[in-house]
């Protein structure tokens, strides 16, 4: 269908919500807005949708939502009646329209006779996969965009192990919501009907509980000096509750709450990008820790799935740490933990994304313990957890992203900014018990397995145009032209929409044993690599550059080199756009 004939659609149906209605009269002459919102399907990313709110087929809105839960639903249906019965979780965070997409999903489901179990309130991603396992459900789904901007929302859904759905589920989903030709024909059931045949069940607070209590289980051993002070910021999403408790839990009373910033609002009034991510995202909260002179800062995304961190050097001033560099701390201290307590495990692997650094690889080996590289997304990780259980062949240590996701716990399968707040506390009074702060623990592993350093660069191409044009940048740098071109020695090119890795001198050519994926990785000889990977949930592609140097100046120098290198062919791909 031609996007003038979905607009038509659309502005002929009589019955559309009222508030898209007026949004839809108001750009009624916009041809260039339309035609984003019309062209093409909004559809699944990594584990579900996510896209701007607004009318039409490509955004979210209540018929998108409907349609995907009606896919969803007819998926369960055709697994059979005892996974209706199992039923499906759903959480919601704080943004615009999250809590009536929740709803809209359960009416949804409820119609189609499958049991839902709805939290009564926002709650954050981690403990909706909790939810999940906790009530042995068939599914589960948590309406988010996570770190977005105020003007996504998204919808993420969760398999029985509590992790985002395999690619097989995935594409059964797909199929079957892009079997529903009218969005429009969706049908629903009445909450209070719902409710009265038990269709339909309210979750309280005892969830919450049930998780604290396993907080219990990933605390370190000792009893490290708990004086550290800390300030944190839920950036006005879900995790203000669960991430307070269990800084309790562990033994942390300094903790000071960015008091703005704890109130859920949908628009992050306080906030340009509620992205821990981003250093931006701590402005509140530097203001707070000067003033108390915190050791810590710490922020959450609005599902609490995140995390980021700044901490206090020697002169006073706050240092930022990046994704990885939280990684290696904590992956350092478990494994540290679990060495002096002879709790380590012989069969233990720690699992990372194929973007992630390669410290924790070099830390990992220290230690006797296998590191296993992932597909990016934390689907891959928790898949690879319920493998190691099927099969018993390995134990799950510790898993995590250069995106500033961790897992420590396994009762959760996607990561958690609940249990990373905790354990990178933890780690922080540990240091601090030595009169350190985690910058010294961090130049300690520099020093012990050479300077390591990564870095990250976006580039957001909107559009059906800059959708095309993602396209032909990754094309040419699968392209044999490419290889010939550029300027720096090729060691191995791993394509991961081939499924090969390739040796550029050898030409040998072998399996990766890992799912098929839009994204490319190359190594140099030197060790240095760089990847390439289109967003699965935002219009952007992403390139990631990681070095090792014997010393932080010859990293810095390396990691210039090859980001120059690497995008001066990109921006002569993109001159003309």
């Amino acid at each position: 269908m031609a996007w003038q004939d979905g607009a038509a659609k659309w502005f002929n149906y009589g019955d559309l919500e009222v508030a898209l209605k007026q949004q839809l009269l108001v750009e009624k002459n916009n041809k260039e807005l339309l035609e984003d919102c019309f062209y093409k399907n909004l559809s699944f990313g990594t584990a579900g949708l996510r896209g701007e709110l607004g009318f039409g087929t490509n955004r979210m809105n209540i018929y998108t939502v409907r349609k995907a839960a009606l896919g969803l639903a007819l998926y369960i249906k055709s697994c059979g009646e005892v996974a209706e019965n199992r039923g499906v979780v759903i959480a919601y965070d704080p943004r615009h329209q999250s809590a009536e997409f929740g709803l809209e999903v359960a009416k949804v489901l409820g119609f189609n006779g499958i049991r839902c179990y709805l939290f009564d309130e926002l709650q954050s991603t981690p403990l909706l996969s909790f939810a999940v396992r906790e009530l042995n459900t068939f599914s589960g789904i948590v309406i988010t965009a996570s770190h977005n901007p105020s003007e996504y929302n998204g919808l993420k859904v969760y398999g029985e192990d509590g992790g985002q759905v395999t690619l097989e589920a995935a594409n059964a989903i797909t199929a079957h919501t892009e079997s529903i030709n009218d969005l429009f024909s969706v049908e629903v059931a009445e909450e209070a009907i719902l409710l009265k045949e038990g269709l339909l069940t309210y979750l309280n607070h005892e969830m919450s509980d049930r998780y604290v209590l396993h907080l219990n289980g990933i605390l370190l051993g000792g009893e490290p000096d708990k004086g550290l002070s800390i300030v944190y910021s839920p950036l006005h999403g879900a995790g203000g509750k669960l991430v307070s408790r269990g800084l309790e839990v562990a033994g942390f009373s300094d903790v000071t709450i960015v008091s703005e910033q704890a109130i859920p609002d949908p628009n992050f009034t306080t906030v340009k990008y509620p992205n821990p991510e981003e250093s931006q995202a701590f402005e509140m909260a530097l203001t707070y820790g000067y003033k108390v002179k915190a050791d810590l800062l710490i922020a959450t995304d609005p599902d609490a799935d995140r995390m980021g961190v700044a901490v206090r050097d020697l002169e006073g001033e706050y240092v930022f740490l990046t994704g990885n560099q939280i990684g290696a701390l904590l992956l350092n201290a478990l494994l540290e933990d679990k060495s002096d307590r002879d709790t380590m495990p012989k069969n233990g692997v720690v699992l990372k994304t194929i973007v992630t650094s390669e410290l924790g690889r070099a830390i990992a080996d220290k230690y006797g313990v296998k590191t296993m590289d992932v597909l990016t997304g934390f689907k891959f990780i928790s898949e690879k957890i319920l493998e190691f259980e099927e099969t018993a062949e390995s134990t799950f240590l510790f898993g995590y992203e250069e995106s500033y996701g961790y897992l420590i716990g396994d009762f959760v399968r996607d990561k958690d900014a609940v249990q990373a707040s905790v354990l990178i506390a933890e780690v922080a009074a540990r240091y601090k018990a030595k009169g350190q702060t985690l910058l010294d623990g961090l130049h300690e592993l520099y020093e012990e397995h050479g300077f390591y350093q990564e870095s990250l660069e976006s580039i957001t191409l909107r559009g059906k145009t800059g959708m095309a044009k993602i396209d032909e940048i990754v094309n040419y740098f699968r392209s044999t032209s490419f290889v010939k071109e550029f300027t720096k020695p090729l060691s191995i090119i791993e394509d991961y929409s081939s499924g090969h890795f390739v040796n550029v001198e050898t030409g040998d050519r072998r399996p990766l044993n890992l799912p098929i994926a839009n994204a490319l990785k190359f190594i140099l000889s030197n060790g240095a690599w760089f990847a390439i990977r289109p967003s699965g949930t935002e219009p952007k592609i992403k390139f990631y550059f990681g070095v090792k140097g014997a010393t932080k100046v010859e990293s810095d120098a390396l990691l210039l080199k090859l980001k120059e290198a690497v995008m001066t062919v990109v921006e002569g791909l993109t001159s003309d756009s």
